[in-house]
């Protein structure tokens, strides 16, 4: 069964084509509403329209949204290898491994961080949507470390402020192709879907607000150890602002990293690990920090990078 939308074109969007109208008003990416105009899904003042077809304001747009899917639900299962840095009252505090998911999503059959503290005992705050309960930020499947699951209400919705206030220290290390110019800067562009691969993101105009402070650790021949501070935390944000500088993470074949620098160092996805995480703890109100050391593979591939050439 489909939602049916009728509204008129705003005036903002005067002279946008109809995909890029429909993916701005309804939050779709544009490969998406594209296939929503050729089904048939779309009506300019009654008439079927294409997708390149400008939209002019005061139009009667008709759609035929698909339904939004369900909740998926969460499978208490372990998780190899995740290891619990902290545990009190209010929150714990895991080392994520690569291979993991933060919670169930549509699509994903594997081990969840929430399944897995859940398979372990631990309770979890029931704040926010069914199968993100407890989860107030989130790392990649393809990406390692540290990430803090609120147990208590009160814990969730504390540190859902503070990282919405950017009071959260976030801090990553990414080894990099090349050699970032200058060798410590900041990265300030904003970042939405892309606008024709549903499964990327990338730097757009209008996207949203996106900051990344990097500094240069070590230089290697052909790739560059960064320490990466965070001010927002937008999905494949230090991925997509160092694929925007020209200095992919090494290994993230989807931002266009170079496939032979990665086998040769044995890098079998992006070299990005959120080692240190900081915060005021939601109970006492005191700082807290946490680290976690390069996983194994990451680890090795470092090791092969400074051997001498």
């Amino acid at each position: 069964m489909t939602d049916r939308r009728s509204l008129p074109v705003p005036d903002g969007l005067a002279g946008e084509r109809l995909d890029a109208a429909l993916a701005r008003l309804f939050g779709l990416s544009r490969t998406k509403a594209a296939e929503l105009v050729a089904a048939g899904a779309v009506r300019l003042d009654g008439a079927e329209a294409a997708k390149s077809d400008r939209v002019t304001p005061g139009a009667w747009l008709e759609v035929d949204l698909p339904p939004a899917p369900g909740p998926v639900a969460t499978v208490a299962e372990p998780v190899p290898g995740m290891r619990v840095v902290h545990d009190d009252e209010d929150i714990v505090v895991v080392d994520k491994p690569v291979g993991v998911a933060a919670h169930p999503s549509p699509g994903w059959t594997g081990p969840t961080v929430v399944g897995g503290l859940q398979a372990a005992g631990f309770r979890v705050s029931t704040s926010g949507a069914a199968e993100r309960q407890g989860v107030v930020h989130r790392l990649d499947v393809g990406t390692s470390g540290l990430m803090v699951v609120a147990k208590s209400e009160h814990a969730y919705t504390v540190l859902k402020r503070a990282f919405r206030e950017r009071t959260v220290e976030k801090v990553y290390h990414a080894l990099v192709q090349g050699h970032p110019d200058p060798l410590r800067g900041t990265v300030d562009a904003p970042i939405d879907r892309h606008p024709t691969h549903d499964y990327k993101w990338a730097v757009v105009a209008d996207g949203k607000p996106s900051i990344t402070h990097y500094e240069t650790l070590e230089a290697h021949r052909g790739a560059s150890l960064l320490e990466i501070h965070l001010e927002t935390g937008r999905t494949h944000q230090i991925r997509v602002h160092m694929a925007a500088l020209r200095h992919p993470c090494v290994g993230d074949l989807t931002y266009g990293a170079d496939p032979t620098l990665a086998a040769r160092l044995g890098v079998g996805r992006q070299w990005l690990h959120a080692l240190g995480l900081a915060f005021e703890h939601p109970g006492t109100g005191e700082r807290v920090e946490f680290a976690s050391d390069y996983p194994a593979d990451l680890a090795q591939s470092l090791a092969r990078l400074r051997e001498p050439a």
